[in-house]
């Protein structure tokens, strides 16, 4: 078997390098005889293979099988994490949680660039810090100077509702692309962006932003200017930060990838380190806690002198031991936002491979000619649901919005015959789970992960699974975000 493993890898890695040399510049196509990258010949453009460059703060997380579900006893008897096998892929995801100061560099800029004209932009993205208020319980220091203190920068934002983290993920997404087309000499910094007049991946990829161009790209097409702009094709840009959905956030704080040889997990993890206990047993840091947590009613941080867990709430985002992946507080500390909505069974239903519950489907918006619409004032693209048209002869999906698929939509429901097909999907879904009355379960309930400052043992098993309000933050929940893979799952090899 080992001697049949390495023969197939010899036999990838040659079949790589003849890809590789059969798609470079000056080379030919292996199956029309054309050469590529010649602007006399109609200038079809080959980019020369390159990795995936990781984008700043994150880390790979190469994927693999795992069973997805409970690791502990359901003492709560939700049923709502049964185990089940899946797969998942090659992704990135934050080394810590998204920090106060990373917070506040967003709002600074949304601050400098919509202040003027869209105040609301700027209101819209502040963090909820009254969620540190309690009736019988003088928190007003951390009202007034958790986010925005110097001593707290590197503490974890929260008071983020789960619509506010993926405005901050898409930010990211502009952010870190236009830095490295700036750094790849294509344009030039532009620190008075104003309103629509921003940086956005999407209007710079579908010709809607211009920007102060320093040295535009060389274009072969002998129609073309003999210049243009960057494309996704060039592989300098990255896709889209985000939130990591339910699966991958799971898969990457038990960290299995310590506990695995040749294919067999030599031990299940009950928290993203080994053991079934709270404590470490390393002899020099023996009985310390591994997470921020609570350990017990009124101990938030333990005895004076001996603290421990050294945090009454939330720590600074790189405290405690990483776990196998080299990622920090996966449990405790703040719980985090995933990209899931949530359904009691959603680790049933979903796909094995790459599962996730949320899909809308969108396209960008044309006009009646068939063009791309304008962007809009604050300088993003426009999109729209799929619409049942465009869906009409398709096999693996037919409606745009697929929240409630199998679950929650009008075939689903029980007693459909006296709930008129007339009804919208979200009002379907709240009868089923009859919302506000029996349940909080609806098309806007969010999943989120980990255990927190604020949370007993239970919930650091990254099995635990919980939900809230899109809309709704707390002070105890947090966010990190990810980023999809692209190629190959495995990182290709340095030449030395």
């Amino acid at each position: 078997m080992f001697r049949f493993n390495k023969i197939a890898t010899s036999l990838f890695l040659v079949t790589s390098v003849v890809l590789f040399t059969s798609c470079g510049g000056g080379k030919k196509s292996g199956t029309t005889g054309w050469e590529y990258n010649n602007s006399k010949n109609g200038g079809f453009e080959v980019t020369k293979n390159v990795d995936q460059k990781t984008g700043p703060g994150l880390v790979l997380i190469e994927g693999g099988t795992f069973v997805m579900g409970s690791t502990i006893q359901d003492l709560l008897f939700d049923w709502n994490n049964v185990p089940r096998r899946v797969t998942v892929p090659t992704f990135y995801i934050d080394e810590t949680e998204v920090s106060n100061l990373d917070y506040l560099e967003y709002l600074y800029w949304l601050n400098r660039v919509f202040g003027g004209n869209h105040p609301d932009v700027y209101r819209n993205a502040l963090p909820d810090t009254n969620v540190w208020r309690d009736e019988l319980a003088y928190n007003e220091p951390l009202v007034e100077l958790y986010l925005r203190h110097p001593a707290y920068h590197d503490y974890p934002v929260v008071g983020v509702s789960w619509v506010q983290a993926n405005d901050y993920c898409s930010w990211r997404t502009d952010r870190v692309n236009e830095i490295l087309l700036i750094e790849h000499g294509i344009l030039e910094m532009d620190p008075d962006q104003k309103d629509e007049n921003n940086f956005n991946t999407d209007a710079y990829l579908s010709g809607q932003y211009e920007g102060l161009v320093n040295k535009p790209l060389a274009d072969l097409d002998p129609s073309g200017t003999g210049e243009r702009r960057a494309k996704m094709e060039d592989g300098i840009m990255l896709p889209k930060y985000r939130l990591p959905t339910e699966a991958e956030w799971e898969y990457a704080a038990l960290g299995l990838i310590g506990n695995t040889l040749y294919e067999r997990i030599v031990e299940r993890k009950t928290y993203p380190w080994s053991g079934t206990y709270t404590r470490s047993d390393e002899k020099k840091y023996f009985g310390q806690f591994m997470a921020n947590f609570k350990r017990g009613r009124g101990d938030y941080m333990g005895v004076a002198s001996s603290l421990n867990d050294g945090a009454d709430i939330p720590a600074p985002v790189g405290s405690y031991w990483p776990n196998d992946y080299g990622l920090y507080n996966m449990a405790g500390n703040v719980s985090e936002w995933v990209l899931d909505v949530y359904r009691p069974m959603s680790t049933q239903d979903m796909s094995d491979y790459s599962p996730f519950r949320g899909n809308v489907f969108k396209n960008k918006a044309l006009d009646f000619e068939g063009n791309l619409m304008e962007k809009d004032s604050l300088g993003h693209i426009r999109y729209v649901e799929v619409s049942a048209e465009e869906n009409a002869d398709r096999r693996n999906y037919r409606k745009a919005d697929n929240i409630s698929y199998r679950d929650g939509d009008h075939s689903t429901v029980i007693n459909s015959e006296e709930w008129p097909l007339e009804n919208t999907e979200k009002n379907t879904t709240n009868l089923m789970y009859e919302y506000e009355e029996t349940t909080l379960i609806n098309d806007e309930a969010r999943v989120y992960k980990g255990g927190s400052w604020k949370d007993r043992a239970y919930y650091l098993s990254p099995g635990a699974r919980r939900f809230l309000d899109q809309n709704h933050a707390t002070d105890y929940i947090g966010f990190r975000c990810a980023m999809s893979r692209v190629g190959s799952p495995i990182p290709m090899k340095k030449s030395k």
